[in-house]
């Protein structure tokens, strides 16, 4: 036997496996490295979570991603090559991770620590679900980049990568994945659940107390963070995001915008679906400015144009902006929690009501105290808690659940969710091999 298959077939048959869990995702501000101890598979799942770190990306990093990224027409070459470059770099980020955490590369042992598997997510560069493609004859598809095999070699770990494809073929749309991980980790019959997290894009997974898998929910919501770090990037150099919200709390909800906001198609589509920054972006927003006449004059002052010559007009510029900011801000709340309302309150669930379950909040989101206010104050029936009170760190979660793909890949048994939309029962991840 390929000595390769041997060690995946004796990790299959350990009671535990230490597994590196990789994401990056379209906020596009680092790595996450999550080393994890995974115990058992399936429902008999248990998760510890031994060391995490944000290796943040650089400015140069994030300049060549964005050559590409949401991006219909690009430099194919540059393409090509940013998928082996991104493939080396997460795997050289992988091993100074390791190195600062004293841990050694291979486990030889149960009592050694030491690296298994890594789980690599990749980068999204494009996200092309029909819902928003719109060409008949091409299915759902979406493309991450960051090629598995030179993450191997360049760690000398075995590699598992590209889970979303296995999703896209069984007829899902290559997310949410989350709910997988969710299922295994989170489901407790003593309570229904809704795993919110809050990335660039929002999504929630419904868990409930029955545990029965068929029943588990997942969908896109719309925009999360990925709008408000846009124009904070745009108008502010020095800054990559809207930290606590200082500048969205000083402004003012723009309410004739927001309306023009939330009147695109997406928010019509029934549920479960998906979306991505290749139309929540800098260009959906201009188009709601100039469709609404109340602010289409005004709002014009914040373009690049306009903030390279302001001088004494500082002020009403960052008012301007301010006002921009708590606007989109209000755009991620009122969606997040017109989409929870919508899912429960049409009857989707027949044991669900729109008090019967507790939100558990992840990503960057979670931190922002306006958008979280205003969540609690458009649900105010719904206790609302983070992950880090389940025993995950939210920031740590997405990274962690990719890890649980890979053990479910290599250790798992199938489990079926039913036929319920978005959540296809399938095992997820193709392997990469260091040598």
């Amino acid at each position: 036997m390929n000595s390769n298959l041997q060690r995946l077939y004796d990790l299959a048959s350990r009671p535990s496996r230490r597994i590196i869990g990789l994401m990056s995702g379209t906020s596009m501000d680092g790595l996450d490295v999550a080393l994890c101890r995974i115990e058992g598979h399936g429902s008999t799942t248990k998760v510890k979570l031994l060391h995490f770190e944000t290796v943040d990306y650089t400015d140069d990093v994030k300049t060549e991603i964005r050559k590409i990224f949401a991006k219909k027409e690009i430099d194919f070459q540059h393409l090509t090559l940013l998928n082996e470059w991104i493939g080396r770099l997460h795997g050289e980020m992988v091993t100074s991770c390791l190195a600062k955490w004293g841990v050694s590369v291979i486990a030889r042992d149960e009592a050694t620590e030491g690296v298994d598997l890594v789980a690599s997510h990749g980068q999204t560069v494009f996200h092309a679900p029909k819902t928003l493609h719109n060409i008949d004859k091409f299915p759902n598809a979406t493309l991450q980049i960051g090629d598995g095999d030179h993450v191997a070699v360049t760690t000398g770990i075995i590699t598992l990568s590209d889970f979303r494809q296995r999703h896209i073929a069984a007829g899902g749309e290559g997310a949410p994945l989350a709910v997988y991980g969710d299922y295994f980790i989170f489901s407790d019959p003593s309570e229904n659940r809704l795993m919110l997290n809050m990335g660039g894009i929002a999504n929630f997974t419904y868990l409930p107390a029955s545990l029965d898998a068929s029943e588990v929910f997942v969908t896109d919501t719309g925009t999360g963070n990925t709008l408000l770090d846009a124009f904070v990037r745009r108008f502010y150099s020095k800054k990559a995001y809207d930290k606590d919200a200082e500048i969205a709390r000083r402004g003012h909800v723009l309410p004739d915008l927001l309306a023009t906001l939330k009147s695109d198609d997406f928010f019509k589509k029934p549920f479960p679906k998906t979306t991505g920054p290749e139309l929540f972006n800098i260009e959906y927003v201009e188009k709601a400015i100039k469709n609404t006449p109340s602010v289409a004059s005004s709002l014009a002052m914040t373009s690049p144009q306009f903030l390279a010559l302001k001088s004494e007009n500082d002020r009403l510029a960052d008012q301007q902006i301010a006002d921009l900011l708590a606007t989109l801000t209000r755009f991620s709340a009122e969606t997040i929690a017109e989409a929870i309302r919508n899912v429960f309150v049409e009857k989707q669930f027949s044991d669900a009501t729109i008090r019967s379950f507790k939100i558990y909040m992840s990503g960057g989101g979670m931190h922002n105290p306006l958008l979280v206010n205003w969540l609690r104050e458009l649900l105010p029936e719904i206790e609302f808690k983070k992950t880090n009170d389940l025993g995950i760190n939210g920031d740590a979660k997405e990274a962690v659940l990719f890890a649980i793909l890979a053990n479910e890949c290599v250790a798992g048994n199938p489990t079926n969710f039913g036929t319920r939309a978005g959540v296809p029962s399938v095992s997820m991840g193709k392997i990469s091999f260091p040598n």
